[in-house]
């Protein structure tokens, strides 16, 4: 029998809940990425409810999903240290090796700034999770689980049929901020590419969730929208090491220091910006060529006999009725 699509809905938010309170235990240990886990957990849970908000009361998901960004933003702050000071750490010990400059004097700079800010924000993370806000939406989380707000109507409509109608829209949303890309420049560009990334990771995790209802055509365009993702993921790392790069350099300068080895560090995440972002075109390319997925076709019904007549019901067939055909 079809699932429908509520339950095959609220079945990838359990999935996605059940990551996330994984992850709480070692983010509260501080393991290695650790919080990166959590926080991926928290935006796929924020991503599908947001892709499959349709079947769900307005109200109650959406305040599900703002708590989810608090939580999501907690976590971002610690992240985005924890992978600038990683980041920095790799340019430190390349070009010290070079003998470009001292690498305990660049290091404290970059290196160990990063970490200090990572250090405050892990603070904060593990505020955050003892406080009353995480409580609630733990509870909150528990009852999306035993008690879904769904809407009568739509959520009972099969799962295959929803979820291609959700991969549509976000492949659409997708396409369509990806086509504006030749009419920016400069800042804007940049910012659409973020916006474009940010929709192949909605993508990425709407196909995901659709992967055992519609099979594997949803998981195949999943590994095509991450790797679009991954691409426009690099991109935007090495832009923001490279502006986080310029502001110490401004500090280094007016403390009496020179800016020389900073100008050459942001020259090379510049080079590693565009490196990434020259494997864009070919990865939206191999997205779009294969079009929408499309749920697979029902089962046909085995025909039925009345009675000891033997008299088939198919009315398509004796002309009594109207066939009804799956959309």
């Amino acid at each position: 029998m079809t699932a429908t699509a509520g339950a095959a809905a609220v079945t990838a938010l359990s999935e996605d809940t059940d990551r996330l309170l994984a992850a709480e235990p070692d983010v509260r240990a501080d393991a290695p990425d650790s919080v990166h886990q959590m926080r991926v957990a928290t935006r796929r849970l924020r991503s599908v409810l947001r892709s499959y908000g349709s079947l769900f009361e307005a109200e109650p998901a959406a305040e599900l999903g703002a708590e989810l960004k608090w939580l999501a933003g907690v976590l971002g702050e610690a992240r985005d240290a924890e992978v600038r000071a990683e980041r920095f750490a790799g340019l430190v010990e390349a070009y010290s090796r070079r003998g470009t400059v001292r690498r305990d004097a660049l290091g404290t700079r970059l290196v160990r700034a990063e970490r200090d800010r990572y250090a405050a924000a892990h603070a904060a993370v593990l505020e955050a999770l003892d406080g009353a806000r995480y409580a609630e939406l733990h509870i909150a989380l528990a009852l999306w689980r035993e008690s879904p707000p769904l809407l009568p109507t739509r959520s009972q409509l099969p799962a295959p049929q929803v979820f291609e109608g959700v991969l549509r829209a976000d492949r659409k949303r997708l396409t369509k901020k990806a086509g504006r890309l030749s009419t920016v420049s400069g800042a804007e560009r940049v910012e659409l590419l973020h916006d474009i990334r940010k929709s192949a990771k909605r993508l990425r995790y709407s196909c995901e969730a659709a992967a055992e209802t519609i099979g594997a055509e949803a998981a195949a365009a999943g590994d095509r929208a991450k790797k679009l993702q991954t691409v426009l993921g690099d991109h935007r790392d090495a832009v923001e090491s490279r502006d986080a790069i310029l502001v110490r350099a401004e500090e280094a300068e007016a403390d009496g220091g020179s800016r020389r080895i900073y100008a050459e560090l942001a020259k090379a995440e510049k080079k590693a910006a565009r490196k990434a972002l020259a494997k864009y075109p070919d990865a939206l390319a191999k997205l779009k060529e294969h079009g929408h997925v499309r749920a697979p076709e029902p089962a046909s019904r085995p025909e039925q006999n009345e009675g000891a007549s033997g008299k088939k019901v198919a009315a398509d067939r004796n002309g009594s009725g109207t066939a009804v055909h799956a959309e």
